[in-house]
């Protein structure tokens, strides 16, 4: 069995490392997969150098659990010290906690932030997402909203789960900042007044011909089935993104992201 060790690197702190991963770890972060379990648990899994160097300077009070390869620790031992919890590990033993097709050097486990409806900026524009069920539309999504600054997502509760690792990893770090939400959607936006609704729909007007007033909120819709029927009573204009070329549609996350750039530039 290995031993614990412990590295002084200054006068006030220490970086305790534990070098060993225990089979209830194992099975515990591969539990982290459901979402069932993230919501018992309140915590999901984030991977990879980037996202993971993200979550340390920017929420490194959120971060629970480390594992990682011990060159990437020692890289890093000044900005640390505050994490509960580092496991130094070597490449085949993080093949088993990765959920990736190649491990990249830490696994972080993190404590979900809690989503507080009441503080929406309704001043601000708002995307709406109505049943999204693509990870990575969902993801790039948030990361398409964090470039443009918006800030808050609505989502219908039968929406993939913004903790999911695929919408995590595709987020790549947006999730930090766009604060993700879950609801009724019609309800939501039924309570809504004075302010333009504007749906992403094939049959709308061209976002051309059309002066798209701000603050609103836009609402894109699944992916096969577009806007529910519960939803569409609540919008009021439907908008289209202009075709020049035979394609029959456009991946949900692209229209999102060129329906958020003319809305926002």
């Amino acid at each position: 069995m290995r031993k614990k060790y412990t590295l002084f690197f200054s006068k006030t702190k220490c970086l305790k490392i534990e070098e060993m991963i225990s089979k209830s770890d194992v099975k515990y972060i591969q539990s982290l997969a459901h979402k069932k379990f993230r919501d018992e648990t309140g915590e999901f899994v984030v991977e990879g150098v980037k996202m993971v160097d993200e979550w340390i300077s920017e929420k490194p009070e959120a971060i629970r659990k480390l594992y990682a390869l011990k060159s990437w620790i020692d890289e890093r031992k000044s900005v640390i010290s505050q994490i509960p919890c580092v496991t130094a590990m070597e490449e085949f033993e993080l093949e088993k906690i990765s959920g990736l097709t190649t491990p990249n050097q830490v696994v972080a486990i993190v404590q979900k932030p809690e989503s507080n409806y009441s503080d929406i900026d309704k001043s601000k524009t708002i995307l709406a997402l109505d049943d999204i069920q693509d990870p990575g539309n969902l993801g790039t999504i948030i990361r398409t909203c964090d470039w443009f600054g918006i800030q808050d997502i609505v989502c219908s509760n039968q929406t993939v789960d913004v903790f999911n690792s695929k919408v995590v990893q595709s987020s790549m770090g947006s999730v930090l900042r766009v604060h993700v939400h879950y609801t009724d959607l019609a309800s939501f936006l039924k309570e809504q007044q004075g302010i333009e609704i504007y749906a992403a729909a094939l049959n709308g007007i061209s976002i051309t011909k059309i002066e798209l007033k701000q603050p609103c909120i836009l609402v894109i819709g699944n992916e096969s089935k577009g806007i529910g029927e519960d939803v569409t009573p609540y919008i009021t204009q439907a908008i289209a993104i202009p075709k020049t070329g035979r394609a029959e549609s456009l991946n949900a996350a692209v229209a999102a992201s060129i329906l958020i750039s003319r809305l926002m530039l």
